[in-house]
């Protein structure tokens, strides 16, 4: 696609983002709503948008070439990822769950449930492409070494008697061939031989001619129904031949090529300009600057008597003087009126506190409020510069759309004059210095104390400094110390697309009703993204995104859980720290190898972000009564595993996942104390399960296209998505594949090999439905619950008598 295409698209993005922005503005300064649904109506509303926003943005951001609009989308969306995670968090407070459903919000905006799937976004791989193929290459390289790849076979010079050896057996092979074709041509021959039945035979050869033409007609008729069907989809737009679809891709490698290769050039012009800059214009701002500060001072003296107090540079330099309108004595009447108001200010906060006192009393729900947005006044301010500097400008001068050096002359001034500020700042400080000590001694006063402040360093983090024990170490020693012991390891590279399932299309109704419906395996691939892969995919978006430290992925065997932490490690490129007491065991052994371990985790995960550590059988350190037969000690983390979670900051692109397929045998207070989310991954539905079906049968070209794949659905019910794979990869065996023309597939191959396996029991089940009741969110939830028909059973009872 053209430039102007992208730019098309960007635009339209930059519509939904101005109307969504200042409905969201609108319900920041709105009164607490007490009317629950129409509370989650507007937020579901609102991350509707900026989910179809965000897909927008990332197809401009990947393929935009221009190097300055691309640092505004940037901004756009990561802020716009930003909000969507900060909205998802809303919804979850308001519907007590970790999945949303918003039918009526999609009907009214006239949406597809694919549409408002969040894509994952291509910079998240593509700007780290180098660092990742270098860090792939060492794991290989050290996984060589230690000898899990077989090692390549090197070919030796063969010596005669091996050579004649190899030709005598080929030579065998070969007149064996020509054997066995020759006995093939003599049955055949005694086979002619034989006397056909008078009825059947035919003189004219009018039986090969019908034979000939019924092969024609068929082939003929095949290819024109296969041509209409072609044109058909073409006309649709459901379709895209090959080579137009290869086409499109080497267009998009193109333009990102042109996009680095521009990148190149604008990185350059703003080493150039800002040094030209410097050279022909750097000494007459600076004597600029001098005397307008110089000015400013003077008459602040002449006014006040006295000298002013230079600002410090944190709070901006004498910049401050020229955004502060009028004299000292205006300045002195604005602090002092600012101190009136805000005295007024905290009288009236008084009055709210105890009007607000006696409103808790008699009001018991507040109603929702939109909690303020860490993205919001970001997303405003990209905005504003999209308006005021991209969405006019003519572009005809530069159809090549090469960087923009008047914007970058513009920038760079600003900045060259900043530096100088601080320069002269600096200069002119130790003069007032050496006036101020001289007027002192003029009026006999003691020398003032110097003007200098410190900036505020702020409050001391409580967080204290882990003490580094390999001090002396480099980053690729302790890599591959872990690597050796089977701490990192190297995980198959998956999508997330990959995790097949259907998004739920009840759900919605069912909560109507105040049910609370399972989710489907859709709602827990975008669960998976807007908690782990969004996040963790950008260090901008971490640092200020509600923070998600931890979560754990429970349900039955097979039913995908190793598959998605696969998926976020490869969708982020992270690096996989496996922590299971399975993996650890007769590793770092005693006290002293504890700490150690822990240490090297921490360490090496901050150094390699985005990190994710993983532990399978997340229930075992917790555990309340470890069983005799577990010789790997379990409970050797569970004191180190909450310290992790808790030392994981806002700045730490860090998670960890765990998993479990029997999370009530644990301490459940332990349990909610390390992790934070709760996701139960339940067999699939209908829906899933017959996408599952069609999706891995037809893969293959031998099977019918009639096969009853709803027959399959129906009888693997209650089957986990594990064993419908496996399943598949036991009957489609590369001997099975071969005779799909002449043998075709049945249901019964299908079944036999489904009933060698154990469905999720109905008790297994019931299982993982009571544990997570007591789970925070699940307890929240039954809590409001019971608010809930308390207050209608108290309605009931007024209604009654008032009758």
């Amino acid at each position: 696609m053209s430039h102007k295409t992208y730019n098309k698209l960007w635009a339209e993005a930059q519509k939904i983002i101005d109307e969504a922005s200042q409905y969201d503005t609108a319900l920041h300064g709105e009164k607490p709503n007490k009317d629950k649904r129409q509370a989650q109506y507007q937020v579901s509303s609102l991350y509707v948008r900026y989910i179809t926003v965000i897909n927008k943005l990332d197809q401009c951001y990947d393929q935009i070439v221009h190097p300055q609009k691309r640092l505004t989308v940037r901004k756009l969306l990561d802020t716009c990822i930003g909000r969507t995670l900060e909205l998802k968090h809303e919804l979850v407070e308001l519907d007590l769950s970790e999945f949303s459903y918003f039918d009526d919000v999609l009907l009214d905006k006239k949406l597809t449930p694919m549409e408002v799937e969040v894509t994952v976004p291509t910079y998240f791989i593509r700007e780290r492409e180098c660092e990742l193929k270098s860090r792939k290459l060492a794991m290989d390289n050290i996984l060589k070494r230690l000898g899990f790849y077989e090692e390549e076979i090197v070919e030796i010079e063969m010596t005669e008697d091996e050579a004649i050896r190899l030709i005598q057996v080929h030579e065998r092979a070969r007149q064996g061939r020509l054997r066995s074709q020759f006995m093939k041509e003599i049955r055949l021959m005694k086979e002619k031989g034989k006397t056909e039945p008078p009825e059947k035979r035919r003189s004219d050869g009018g039986s090969a001619a019908l034979k000939i033409q019924k092969t024609w007609r068929g082939f003929n008729i095949r290819r024109k129904m296969k041509r209409r069907k072609l044109e058909e989809m073409l006309l649709i737009g459901s379709f895209m031949p090959v080579e137009s679809r290869r086409r499109a891709e080497q267009v998009k490698e193109l333009r990102r090529k042109m996009q680095v290769e521009y990148q190149e050039e604008y990185d350059h012009a703003l080493v150039e300009v800002k040094s030209r800059l410097q050279h022909n214009k750097g000494g007459s701002m600076k004597e600029e600057i001098t005397d307008e500060v110089r000015t400013w001072i003077l008459d602040y003296q002449a006014q006040s008597g006295k000298f002013p107090e230079m600002p410090s540079e944190e709070s901006g330099g004498s910049a401050l003087f020229f955004t502060r309108q009028g004299t000292g004595s205006e300045i002195s009447k604005s602090t002092t009126a600012s101190s009136k108001g805000s005295k007024d200010k905290k009288d009236k906060g008084k009055k709210e506190k105890e009007n607000g006192k006696k409103k808790s009393d008699e009001e018991e729900d507040p109603g929702f409020k939109m909690t303020p947005s860490n993205f919001l006044g970001d997303m405003l301010t990209a905005n504003m510069e999209y308006e005021e500097v991209w969405r006019d400008r003519e572009e005809e001068s530069n159809p090549q759309q090469k960087a923009d050096i008047e914007m970058i002359r513009a920038e760079k001034t600003v900045e060259l004059e900043t530096e100088l500020r601080k320069v002269v700042d600096q200069m002119l400080r130790d003069e007032l210095d050496i006036l101020q000590a001289a007027l002192d001694r003029d009026k006999g006063r003691k020398a003032r104390k110097s003007s200098k402040k410190k900036g505020r360093s702020g409050k001391k983090s409580k967080k204290k400094k882990e003490k580094d024990l390999t001090p002396d170490r480099t980053l690729d020693s302790l890599f591959e110390e872990l690597i050796t012991n089977g701490i990192i390891k190297k995980y198959p590279e998956v999508s997330l697309s990959a995790f097949r399932g259907e998004r739920s299309y009840a759900s919605h109704e069912l909560r109507k009703q105040e049910k609370d419906p399972l989710p489907s395996l859709g709602d827990i691939r975008q669960v998976m993204m807007e908690y782990c892969i969004l996040p963790l995919g950008s260090k901008t978006i971490h640092q200020v995104a509600p923070l998600v430290k931890s979560i754990m992925l429970t349900g039955p065997h097979g039913s995908g859980k190793d598959m998605l932490v696969h998926a976020i490690c490869t969708e982020v490129g992270a690096v996989l720290f496996d922590l299971s007491p399975a993996n650890i065991v007769g590793k770092y052994p005693g006290k002293s190898g504890l700490i150690m371990l822990v240490h090297l985790v921490n360490k090496v995960a901050r150094l390699l972000q985005p990190a994710v550590i993983y532990m399978d059988g997340a229930e075992k350190p917790f555990l309340k009564k470890v069983p005799k037969t577990d010789k790997t000690d379990p409970k050797r983390l569970k004191k180190d595993l909450p310290k992790i979670v808790k030392n994981i900051g806002p700045e730490d692109q860090i998670i960890l996942i765990g998993l479990s397929h029997c999370p009530w045998d644990c301490d459940q207070k332990a349990l909610a104390q390390t992790y934070n989310k709760f996701i139960y991954i339940p067999r699939p539905d209908y829906g899933s399960m017959s996408s599952l079906w069609k999706e891995l049968l037809f893969q293959f070209s031998g099977v019918n296209r009639q096969f009853d794949t709803a027959a399959m659905t129906k009888l693997s019910d209650g089957y986990t998505v594990g064993v419908i794979l496996q399943v598949i990869k036991e009957v489609m065996t590369c001997k099975r594949i071969l005779q799909l023309r002449v043998l075709p597939l049945t249901h019964a191959e299908l079944i036999n090999a489904l009933c060698k396996h154990e469905p999720v029991y109905k008790e297994e089940e019931e299982s993982f439905l009571q544990w997570f009741v007591k789970t925070p969110i699940g307890r929240r939830k039954a809590r409001a619950l019971e608010i809930e028909a308390e207050l209608r059973a108290n309605t009931g009872i007024v209604m009654k008598k008032k009758k």
